[in-house]
């Protein structure tokens, strides 16, 4: 194997790491769900530092590393708002917004041109919100920190703005190139 394989390596690991981190969500074992979430998101952070630091970037990590972002987010969400530990509203939201990109993007490059994914400020900062209400909400069911109804409420309606604001730019951005390229 050559160093350069490192990050895909590290992604296909946070792959694996989805099952047991929604079998261990669904039995209730929060506090070992959480900790293998967050094993899975610093994995993201050394399989991203690496590839950019050491110029080993591929095409494939470029499409794995962010699937295996969305894999485990969204899989994690719909396991929560299942359990009744999150709202079905909020959860159908963000999954709607990554549809709404995933099939805008496609639809892009299929349609009109190659497209590279870009995330947006906006968008790292959703996703970066979703990241923690997860941990949070792990953490709370969890026992490791109790947090009152209002507080979660309030992060909840946080993660939608921001989500319903990211796919309405994703939307607004790809409609202006779509129409600037015809």
């Amino acid at each position: 194997m050559q160093a350069r394989n490192i990050p895909n390596l590290i992604t296909a690991l946070r792959f694996l790491m989805v099952p047991p981190t929604l079998l261990l969500i669904v039995e209730e074992r929060y506090l070992l769900a959480l900790m293998i979430f967050t094993v899975a998101g610093i994995s993201d952070g050394i399989d991203g530092f690496l590839a950019k630091r050491y110029h080993w970037t591929s095409r494939i990590g470029a499409i794995m590393d962010p699937l295996a972002d969305k894999l485990l987010l969204d899989s994690t969400f719909i396991v929560l708002a299942w359990l009744g530990d999150l709202p079905v509203w909020l959860v159908a939201a963000i999954i709607a917004r990554d549809v709404v990109i995933v099939s805008g993007g496609l639809a892009y490059h299929l349609l009109i041109s190659s497209y590279e994914m870009a995330p947006s400020l906006i968008s790292k900062l959703t996703t970066f919100s979703q990241i923690v209400l997860v941990i949070l909400v792990l953490a709370h069911f969890g026992g490791v920190l109790p947090l009152s109804a209002a507080l979660l409420d309030s992060l909840e309606i946080v993660v939608l703005a921001l989500t319903l604001t990211s796919g309405a730019s994703y939307v607004w951005s790809w409609g202006r190139r779509a129409l600037h390229s015809a």
